[in-house]
C-alpha cells in the first residue's frame, strides 16, 4: 500500500518541529549539496532556462472557476520576452469555489494537510532555478539574490511555517474526560471532543519585490490550519506565485482534494482586485507584507477578517560608537546598494548624534560619515559586473520620482545616477541616494520612500536617536532596526526601544545578509498568533456511557474437603 503524504514526509516534518521547539535552525533545502539537490530532482539552470523561455508570450494554463478572459500585467525590466497571459477570473467565483472546497479540507485533518504542504514545497524545490528566473524578470532583483529569495531559503521558510502550524494543531487534544458531581451528589463522568475549526477563506496579497519569501508563510500557515487560500499577486510580480499556485493545485488534485483550495486572482491594476477580495464578507484571513499605507487600509476596511500585516516601514540604524569604523561604513554602503533598496535590511534612516561619535579611528563627525559613505558606495559600484550583481533593475515608476523628490529635501551626500548593466543595456539601474537631514525634518524621514533612498539624520544625542526610533517605528513599522555601540548600557537601551516598538534588532553587525533572520525564518508578527489566529477550537461534551458490569470470574470445580475447598470457604 502506498504511504500517504504525512507518512512520506513524517521524518522531515518531525525533525523541523523538534528543532523549532529547541530553538535550533534546520534548513534541509538550503543545506542540500548540489548533488543532493540533483538527486532530489532539482532542475539544472539550463533546463530551468528552457522552461522559463517556453512560458514567455503564451497563455499560462491554469483552469479555474469564473474565468472571464486573459490579462497581461508584467514586463521584464531586462527586456526579455513578451508578457505572459494569465486567466482573469471573477473574484466572487474564486471565493465561492474556495468555500465549497473548505469542508473536505477540514475533514482531511492536520496530518494529511501538513504532509501535502511538505509535498508542495518539495516539488517547488525541484523548480528553484525556474522560480529564481521568474523573480529575477519580474522584480528586477539580481539573479543570485532572486535565487535566495525564491529558492531553497524561501522553501525552508515555508517548511518552518508548516512545522509550526502542524505543532500548534497537534496541541489541540482530540478527546477529554472528567468527573463532576451530578444530581443527588452522585458522581457523573463526562466525555468531550475538541475540533480545530478553520476560520475560512484566506487571502494572500502578493508583495511586488519578494513575492515568494513574503508569500510562503501566509500560504502554508493557511493551508495547514485548514483554510483555502486565494492568492492575489502584485500585478508586476505574477509569475512566481502563478507557478506556485499551479504546483499546489497539481499536488492537491493528485491527492483527491479540490484544486480550488488554492487559486490565483490576477487582474489589471485599475480593477483593484486586492481591495475587492479583502473586503469580501467570505474572506476571513488576509496576509500582506509591504507598505504601511496599504497595511493600514487593510486593518481599517477588512474588518471581517483577521489581518496579518507585516509593514516594511522605516528601517532604522542608530550609530553611537564603533570599534570597526571601516566595517560600519562598508556595511551601510552595501545595505544601501543591495537590490535597489528593496531588501529588508535596507536602511532608510541612519540616526547619528550631531556632535559625532567615537570609533577605533578617533572621533568622527556626521560630515565624516557622509563623505566616507559616498566614497564607499562609489567604490562598490565602480565595477559594472559587481554593480549589476548588487543593484538589480528598477521596475516601479514611483522609484524614479521618489529619487528626484528626496534629493530636494536636504543636502545630497551621494547623488543617485544611472548605472550601466553589462548584459542588458536598457535595464534601469540606479545608484543609491544619500541625503542629510535634521531631526526636525520628521515629515520627510517618517515617510516610507520606495527605492534606494537613505537619510543621514543628525540628532541631539544617542538618547534622542533611540527616542526617535521608538516613536517612528512604533507608528510606521519597520522590518528591522540596527544599533552600533561599544557601550553595554546603550545596547540594553536599544533592546528596550526595539521591544517597545515591536521590531527585530540587530546589534553591531556590519555586513548584514540580505535578510537578517534568514538563519531562522521568523513568522510575520513573530508570534504563535500568526498560526493560532487562523482557527478556533470547538468543544463538545456529553455524559459518558455507564460502564458495563464486569462478570465474576468462573471458579474451577474443587473436591469437597480439599485444601482448595477449605480456602474457598475462608474467602467467603
Amino acid at each position: 500500500m502506498r504511504p500517504g503524504p504525512y507518512e512520506r514526509h513524517h521524518e522531515l516534518l518531525q525533525s523541523i518541529v523538534r528543532a523549532s521547539a529547541a530553538g535550533e535552525c534546520r534548513r534541509p533545502f538550503t543545506e542540500a549539496t548540489g548533488q543532493d539537490a540533483a538527486d532530489a530532482g532539482m532542475r539544472s539552470t539550463r533546463t530551468a532556462g528552457k522552461v522559463f523561455r517556453s512560458l514567455l508570450g503564451r497563455t499560462f494554463a491554469l483552469p479555474q472557476p469564473g474565468e472571464t478572459g486573459l490579462v497581461r500585467t508584467e514586463a521584464s525590466p531586462y527586456g526579455v520576452g513578451p508578457a505572459i497571459a494569465y486567466p482573469r477570473c471573477d473574484p466572487a467565483e474564486l471565493v465561492a469555489a474556495a468555500g465549497r472546497a473548505a469542508a473536505g479540507w477540514r475533514v482531511a485533518g492536520p496530518y494529511e494537510r501538513a504532509g501535502l504542504a511538505v509535498e508542495i514545497l518539495r516539488r517547488l524545490n525541484t523548480r528553484s532555478h525556474e522560480l529564481a528566473l521568474a523573480v529575477h524578470h519580474t522584480t528586477g532583483q539580481p539573479l543570485q539574490a532572486a535565487f535566495h529569495a525564491a529558492g531553497p531559503r524561501a522553501q525552508d521558510r515555508g517548511l518552518q511555517v508548516v512545522a509550526q502550524a502542524f505543532a500548534e494543531s497537534e496541541r489541540v487534544p482530540a478527546d477529554s474526560h472528567w468527573k463532576i458531581t451530578g444530581r443527588g451528589g452522585q458522581p457523573c463522568t463526562l466525555r468531550g471532543t475538541c475540533t480545530l475549526v478553520p476560520r475560512g477563506v484566506s487571502l494572500l496579497v502578493g508583495c511586488p519585490d519578494f513575492p515568494l519569501w513574503n508569500g510562503y508563510p501566509g500560504l502554508f500557515a493557511g493551508l495547514v490550519t485548514g483554510n483555502p487560500v486565494v492568492v492575489a499577486p502584485h500585478p508586476r510580480s505574477v509569475l512566481p506565485l502563478a507557478i506556485t499556485v499551479r504546483v499546489a493545485r497539481q499536488v492537491l488534485a493528485e491527492a483527491g482534494h479540490s484544486p480550488d483550495l488554492v487559486t490565483l486572482a490576477v487582474a489589471e491594476p485599475e480593477r483593484q482586485v486586492h481591495r475587492r477580495l479583502a473586503t469580501d464578507p467570505a474572506v476571513r484571513i488576509v496576509d500582506f507584507t509591504g507598505s504601511a499605507r496599504f497595511a493600514d487600509w487593510l486593518e481599517q476596511h477588512a474588518r471581517q477578517a483577521a489581518v496579518f500585516a507585516n509593514r516594511t516601514g522605516l528601517n532604522t540604524v542608530v550609530v553611537d560608537s564603533t570599534d570597526d569604523y571601516q566595517g560600519l561604513v562598508r556595511g551601510l554602503a552595501l545595505s544601501s546598494c543591495r537590490c535597489n533598496g528593496t531588501v529588508r535590511t535596507t536602511p532608510q534612516n541612519i540616526l547619528v548624534p550631531e556632535r559625532g561619535f567615537s570609533t577605533d579611528e578617533g572621533h568622527k563627525t556626521l560630515r565624516d560619515l557622509g563623505a566616507d559613505l559616498d566614497e564607499a558606495v562609489d567604490r562598490l559600484l565602480g565595477h559594472p559586473a559587481r554593480a549589476a550583481r548588487l543593484l538589480g533593475a528598477i521596475t516601479a515608476d514611483e522609484v524614479s520620482s521618489a529619487l528626484t523628490e528626496a534629493a530636494r529635501c536636504g543636502p545630497v551626500l551621494h547623488a543617485s545616477g544611472p548605472v550601466a548593466h553589462p548584459d542588458h543595456p536598457y535595464a534601469d539601474l540606479r545608484s543609491p541616494l544619500l541625503v542629510r537631514l535634521r531631526a526636525s525634518d520628521e515629515r520627510v524621514y517618517t515617510r516610507e520612500w520606495p527605492g534606494p533612498v537613505t537619510f543621514l539624520v543628525g540628532t541631539d544625542s544617542t538618547s534622542h536617536s533611540l527616542a526617535l526610533l521608538r516613536r517612528t517605528v512604533a507608528r510606521h513599522g519597520a522590518l528591522y532596526v540596527s544599533v552600533h555601540s561599544t557601550d553595554p548600557l546603550v545596547l540594553a537601551a536599544a533592546e528596550t526601544a526595539a521591544l517597545d516598538a515591536g521590531v527585530h534588532l540587530v546589534e553591531n553587525l556590519d555586513d548584514l545578509p540580505a535578510d537578517p533572520s534568514s538563519a531562522l525564518a521568523e513568522l510575520p508578527g513573530a508570534d504563535a498568533h500568526f498560526v493560532t489566529g487562523r482557527f478556533r477550537v470547538v468543544r463538545s461534551r456529553r455524559r459518558a456511557p455507564a460502564a458495563a458490569p464486569v462478570p465474576a470470574p468462573d471458579r474451577p470445580a474443587v473436591a469437597a474437603g480439599s485444601p482448595a475447598a477449605t480456602a474457598a470457604l475462608i474467602d467467603v
